[in-house]
């Protein structure tokens, strides 16, 4: 495979394969963004490594927060864009990007409603509050899994005349001395390689989780931990930007999370936490306030004796985790253990019974415990308990862009038709693992997606509905 590459000047045969807008990366955003394009009869080609799209939004969970939508009305939930963009500044402590976090919430609920329209039936997840969130904000397919909803959006997006190019590795740029982007190259199976010209290119592809490397000089504190994210997140979005003088942004921002099951390699939702559920480490005791965030738990639980922790919770959790399909799938997989009383809690952990007696007897109503969390109620046997690790999902930072998602250079200034969202593109959680509010990732893809189509088709003087 070789490595991503901006070529200055003409690229050979883009003229006999050309279309208005390219797009790479065939996940929430780039489908989106293809979507918007092909109801307004721009003809769009998105550019997939894979057989099929799958990506981050694939391994995720499916949740995309919005407010005001359609969905949130009709459950009667009350919400805007300025209380959304509240609770992720919040989280942030005021240090995500203003311009974007206005710009995502603002279209969030539009993008949403948009494809309901296209036939993706959102429900809003009821039930309980992911962490910094102040209403019911995170949409789902009923499936519940980021793979059904990927099905969903290549369904919608190729139903409307988006053309899907897969197989296909976008690995070379064309543009001129400006940055003006002419032609994709995308190398094929058998070797060959594919030129498709274009007017406007939106990068939709991917973050940097996935190359050791950047991992290591931008987010030391992940260097050697579980990666849960694609392969594809390989950082060609960065290197085709940085070849151009583009600016990156925020490269020290990722979400990670704190529930990775281990050996399983499965993800066990953070709804364990949110309905009472707490961590231990393999001495029995407590170490942080699980409910400020599964991405910053990441660092926590890796920062306990051999990097782990366990889930431990009760009956009533386990009946809603089990409305989750990957924590199904993790009970499948001999994740789940359960433990008639505390002795025998003690004794799979592997730690002394007093201690973690003690730590369990904080878990009570009413009481702050000495992590200044409060809970609701104290847990009852028979116990059951996950044995987790930390992991990192995708990164947050990336290219700079502007609330048009345009990719800017190193001066401030926008490149000519070069656009860039989702993974690609910083996003709105600050320049920290503590800044991830849960949802922001699919928020900037979708929100981003849907934005970035406006904006090649303004480019392209075309308008969009």
């Amino acid at each position: 495979m070789s490595l991503p590459r901006v070529i200055r000047g003409a690229a050979p045969g883009a003229d006999a394969m050309h279309v208005p807008v390219a797009i790479i990366g065939a996940g929430a955003c780039g489908l989106t963004a293809a979507l918007r394009l092909a109801d307004a009869g721009i003809e769009t080609v998105l550019i997939e490594r894979d057989a099929a799209p799958s990506g981050s939004t694939a391994l995720s969970s499916g949740f995309i927060p919005a407010a005001g939508t359609a969905a949130q009305l009709a459950a009667g939930i009350e919400d805007d864009a300025a209380r959304f963009a509240a609770d992720i500044q919040a989280k942030a402590h005021g240090t995500a990007a203003p311009h974007l976090v206005d710009a995502y919430t603002g279209a969030a609920a539009a993008a949403m409603d948009n494809l309901a329209r296209h036939g993706l039936d959102f429900e809003v997840l009821d039930g309980f509050l992911y962490p910094g969130h102040t209403a019911r904000r995170m949409h789902t397919l009923p499936e519940r899994t980021g793979a059904a909803l990927v099905a969903a959006l290549e369904r919608a997006a190729t139903g409307a005349g988006a053309y899907l190019l897969t197989r296909a590795l976008a690995r070379r740029i064309w543009a001129d001395e400006n940055g003006r982007v002419s032609a994709v190259g995308c190398e094929r199976p058998d070797g060959s390689v594919d030129v498709i010209g274009c007017d406007v290119l939106i990068l939709a592809c991917n973050g940097f989780g996935g190359n050791a490397a950047m991992v290591a000089e931008h987010l030391p504190a992940m260097r050697g931990a579980v990666y849960g994210g694609h392969a594809g997140n390989d950082g060609s979005a960065i290197e085709w930007g940085s070849q151009l003088d583009a600016r990156l942004a925020d490269m020290g921002g990722y979400q990670g999370h704190g529930s990775w099951a281990t050996p399983q390699g499965a993800l066990i939702s953070w709804a364990v936490m949110m309905d009472g559920g707490v961590q231990v480490n393999r001495e029995g005791r407590r170490f942080h306030d699980e409910t400020l965030g599964y991405s910053e738990a990441a660092v926590h639980v890796l920062a306990q004796p051999g990097g782990v922790a366990w889930n431990v919770f009760d009956g009533r959790t386990l009946g809603l985790a089990r409305g989750f399909p990957d924590f199904v799938q993790a009970e499948a997989g001999q994740a789940l253990k359960t433990c008639e009383d505390l002795a025998a809690l003690a004794a799979l952990i592997g730690c002394d019974a007093g201690t973690l007696g003690r730590a369990l007897a904080d878990v009570r109503p009413g009481a702050e415990d000495a992590h200044g969390r409060r809970f609701e109620r104290a847990l009852q046997a028979p116990y059951h308990a996950v044995k987790v690790t930390g992991a990192l999902f995708h990164t947050q930072g990336g290219l700079d862009i502007d609330a048009q998602c345009r990719v800017l250079g190193r001066g401030g200034a926008a490149l000519p038709n070069l656009l860039a969202a989702g993974g690609a593109a910083r996003g709105v959680s600050g320049n920290d693992v503590s800044g991830y509010l849960s949802g922001n990732g699919l928020l900037s893809a979708v929100a981003g997606g849907h934005i970035a189509a406006a904006t090649a088709a303004a480019l392209l003087r075309r308008e969009l509905a």
